[in-house]
């Protein structure tokens, strides 16, 4: 119920970390009511109308338990700056957002000294983050990490021996939500920034009601000194991926010309060189049965193609290798487990203006093409076939795909997959013909089998664009060259006529 009543009654908190402005409580529930109720609930214990379709869950206030914060890992509530800083920057990877933009930082100091009630938080805490003298980051610095990281699987049980959370265990939190480790490959994720103070921060707190531990507490027997906390801080922020990363402006993937064979192999070095796109992954909540808890959410894309064929290199992270059927891949899933799968999404005909069919799967109007690869189980081999859908609930699979191939090899929590067809068929009705130049809308889905995904519930794309760029011809520069000799044949021919009237005039 709401606590007008009596918040008008309590004395306001004073902000600590120095702010010399305090809340007012009123003020407060206002905002809340407007802006928080419908995810956190009236009664602030994270059970509002929304909190079904939220992954993670909205937060229980009433527990006064919080994950990110700089109090001391012993201390037993938050600073009030860490709430301030959810507040207004949001928590990226959650349904959690922003409002400096929409609330001034009054209206946020009024939010927290109410949210701050629900749990009878008062004062400050007795103990704060110790974070000594920060170690720059250098060579030496990040060396030292990397061996502390992985020393005696101290994080590497859960982040992976490249950080990208492919955790070998299940894991939940003190409510029994499920919790996936952190990829620390990818820093737009991180809840707090992947600034190697905010990095220290989580190392020395942990995570509050995850199975994140602080690496500050003595009695741990992983248990790290400040120094070093701050060289497997530098380790962690230079795992950033710094290429394949969502640019908004690029939404083509350039198709090269191969100088050799087409590459058969996932695991080719010869993909490295080619150029790669990077797209965002979303749930899928368009279609029933709508999906709001996605495991993927980004897929790098190359393409090379020859005179004959056409393949396209696919590469994702994904945290598990889901194996239905094995013992170990069925410990670490949810209840249900499936086959990890993705799919690339094309017209059945390259459209002549901008127009393109229902970005889900087409519809009966403009169906589509799926070339669809599937990971296999413990009793069967990973299948690669062509998919004739006609909307999200009308799909058929073909018993012949003809000359469709993919493969797939997962290693150390990234998923690669190559899918290769013939740039022209003889199903010119209902296959997509190839054309060097021609922009061609592709899209793209995936399932993470460990994440419970089949059918309906899986990540998606909208429409980008495939080109098969022209390889380098030398008629530009044959028709430069004869360009050239022309215009030096008119100046002698003008040249010429001119010396002859000048004799003529004398």
């Amino acid at each position: 119920m709401m606590r007008s009543v009596l918040a008008a009654a309590a004395l306001a908190l004073v902000p600590s970390m120095g702010l010399a402005q305090t809340g007012d409580m009123d003020r407060g529930e206002t905002i809340y009511v407007k802006r928080c109720l419908q995810c956190h609930g009236e009664d602030g214990d994270g059970l509002g109308p929304a909190a079904e379709r939220l992954n993670p869950p909205p937060r229980d206030f009433t527990l006064g338990l919080y994950k990110y914060v700089t109090s001391g890992f012993d201390a037993d509530m938050p600073n009030d700056a860490d709430l301030i800083r959810m507040i207004r920057d949001g928590m990226p990877g959650t349904a959690m957002p922003g409002w400096s933009d929409m609330l001034s930082q009054q209206d946020i100091l009024d939010v927290v000294s109410y949210i701050k009630y629900f749990a009878e938080i008062e004062g400050e805490p007795e103990t704060q983050t110790d974070f000594g003298t920060q170690v720059a980051s250098s060579e030496e610095s990040i060396a030292a990490g990397k061996l502390l990281f992985e020393d005696n699987d101290r994080c590497t049980e859960c982040h992976g021996i490249e950080g990208k959370g492919n955790a070998i265990k299940k894991l939940k939190d003190d409510n029994g939500d499920r919790t996936w480790p952190r990829n620390l490959t990818k820093p737009w994720a991180f809840r707090a920034s992947n600034d190697p103070r905010d990095i220290f921060a989580r190392i020395s707190v942990g995570i509050p009601t995850t199975q994140m531990p602080s690496f500050a507490d003595p009695a741990s027997k992983k248990s790290l000194s400040i120094e070093d906390r701050w060289h497997v801080a530098n380790y962690v922020a230079s795992l950033a991926k710094t290429e394949k990363v969502v640019n908004p402006d690029n939404f083509v993937v350039q198709g090269t010309r191969a100088e050799g064979a087409l590459p058969g192999s996932p695991d080719d070095e010869t993909w490295a060189a080619v150029p790669h796109s990077t797209f965002m992954m979303i749930p899928q909540i368009v279609g029933q049965d709508r999906f709001f808890t996605a495991a993927n959410d980004t897929v790098t894309v190359r393409a090379l193609y020859d005179t004959e064929r056409v393949a396209i290199h696919l590469e994702w992270d994904d945290r598990t290798h889901s194996i239905p059927g094995d013992a170990k891949a069925a410990s670490i899933a949810d209840e249900e487990l499936y086959e990890d799968a993705i799919a690339i999404q094309f017209p059945r005909q390259i459209p002549e203006g901008m127009e393109k069919p229902y970005f889900l799967m087409g519809n009966a109007a403009d169906p589509v093409n799926l070339w669809r690869w599937s990971s296999g189980t413990a009793d069967a081999p990973e299948t690669a076939r062509i998919i004739d859908a006609a909307g999200i609930g009308s799909q058929t699979a073909r018993d012949d795909s003809g000359d469709f191939q993919a493969t797939g090899s997962y290693r150390d929590g990234t998923w690669r997959v190559v899918m290769t067809r013939a740039l022209e068929t003889a199903n010119t009705e209902t296959d997509l013909q190839f054309e060097q130049g021609r922009f061609v809308p592709i899209g793209f889905f995936a399932w993470d089998g460990s994440n419970g995904e089949t059918g309906t519930a899986h990540s998606m794309t909208t429409w980008y664009w495939l080109q098969l760029k022209p390889a380098a011809s030398s008629k530009p520069l044959i028709y430069a060259v004869l360009a050239g000799l022309l215009v030096l044949a008119l100046l002698a021919w003008w040249g010429g006529t001119a010396a002859a009237r000048a004799r003529r005039s004398t």
